[in-house]
């Protein structure tokens, strides 16, 4: 699957911003779907994933309460809903699909095999 990530722009603290995940190819519907982010100088980290069905999400910590995942697997395409946006929410955002994802793996970027292109945010304080 190929995956196109956007939306990403410059907002305030506290404001909300929405990423889109749009997807080509294979059935987008065989695959979890996650979302990464990196800042500079910092290793690629895990935000949130969601399930092939998205009946079932998972969240980093430090975004928890603040950002939701979603997917439309009939418009190949899933988001990132992020609102209460902080500084330390200031990142490049990744999107990537992987068919098989079990929870001791979803965290690491290495278990994902396709990604798309990142989008980057920026919140200013």
């Amino acid at each position: 699957v190929q995956l196109q990530a956007s939306g990403g722009g410059f907002v305030k603290t506290g404001e909300s911003l929405t990423l889109s995940c749009a997807a080509s190819g294979r059935r987008f519907s065989m695959y979890y779907i996650g979302w990464f982010r990196q800042a500079p100088g910092t290793d690629r980290e895990f935000v949130a994933v969601i399930s092939r069905s998205g009946a079932n999400s998972h969240y980093a910590d430090s975004v928890k309460g603040r950002f939701t995942i979603s997917r439309d697997n009939a418009k190949n395409t899933a988001y990132l809903q992020m609102d209460s946006l902080k500084p330390e929410d200031s990142a490049v955002y990744y999107c990537a699909g992987e068919i098989d994802i079990v929870l001791s793996t979803m965290r690491f970027p290495n278990n994902y095999h396709s990604w798309g292109q990142g989008t980057l945010v920026t919140v200013s304080s």
